[in-house]
């Protein structure tokens, strides 16, 4: 399985994941001209879709699904909720570009290929948020992004992954004296708002929580006002630096970013 993030923030979320038979859109908050451009900075070809996966409706995680319906003639999967909310988010833009929907649930497993996929619920203020776990070839993907918390369940469905990608949004102390209005730090800060830094690493530190076999951790979701890519990284690596030696992690700790696709990771 390769996984490639081609961005991860607040303007904008995509992901894709191969193997040799099966090709998945995680997301899709990109436009069709800015999506192909971080394919071709990542070098990947992408003549067929099997699939396009929306794990909410905030815009930043579908803004350009129409455009990538449109483009590849895919099928996309989404829960029902979620679906629903879709075609309000894109009242004209959505309809008319639907190659066929796979209604999935929280809790459900479903097979896209060669690939299984597991999706599962997140608190999050969103109509029928989830993250999902892919497996393929014996190894395993888990994306989880836009979460106000870590639920004990959440944590299992992380467990074995060998690449995972997760959502360290904003510091605390940048969140409380930035730009945005009160009203939207409550919401970042609630329970059904955004992973910090802080939430994160008490989640890195504890092995009974993250179980440090992770080949790529990926963290995501970076706020671009709220936080810095050097603070996710401290706070990170002294998280994983608590960690007992008979569960210390050994794999490559990558940060996601807006602007730019990640390098693709082979597992």
């Amino acid at each position: 399985m390769r996984v490639s993030i081609l961005a991860s923030g607040s303007s904008g979320n995509i992901t894709l994941l191969e193997t040799a038979r099966t090709r998945l859109l995680v997301d899709c908050g990109l436009g069709k001209r800015e999506t192909l451009a971080r394919l071709a900075a990542a070098e990947i070809t992408l003549d067929q879709l099997d699939g396009i996966l929306v794990t909410h409706e905030h815009t930043d995680h579908c803004n350009g699904l129409p455009q990538m319906l449109g483009l590849w003639k895919a099928p996309l999967y989404v829960t029902e909720p979620t679906f629903d909310a879709l075609k309000r988010v894109l009242p004209d833009r959505l309809e008319k570009r639907l190659r066929g929907v796979e209604t999935v649930h929280a809790g459900q497993h479903f097979t896209i290929g060669d690939i299984d996929v597991h999706a599962f619920a997140i608190p999050h203020d969103a109509a029928d948020p989830v993250g999902f776990t892919f497996r393929a070839d014996g190894v395993k993907m888990a994306i989880v992004t836009d979460l106000g918390y870590m639920p004990e369940l959440v944590k299992v469905h992380l467990r074995d992954a060998d690449c995972l990608v997760l959502e360290s949004n904003h510091d605390l102390e940048m969140l409380k004296v930035g730009p945005y209005p009160w009203v939207v730090k409550q919401r970042v800060l609630s329970r059904t708002g955004h992973l910090s830094n802080h939430a994160v690493s008490e989640y890195l530190a504890d092995p009974e929580g993250f179980d440090g076999r992770a080949r790529y951790l990926v963290l995501a979701h970076i706020s671009q006002e709220n936080n810095n890519p050097d603070v996710v990284r401290i706070c990170a690596e002294q998280a994983l630096g608590c960690r007992p030696a008979e569960a210390a992690f050994t794999g490559e700790l990558l940060l996601a970013s807006q602007q730019v696709p990640l390098k693709p990771l082979e597992l």
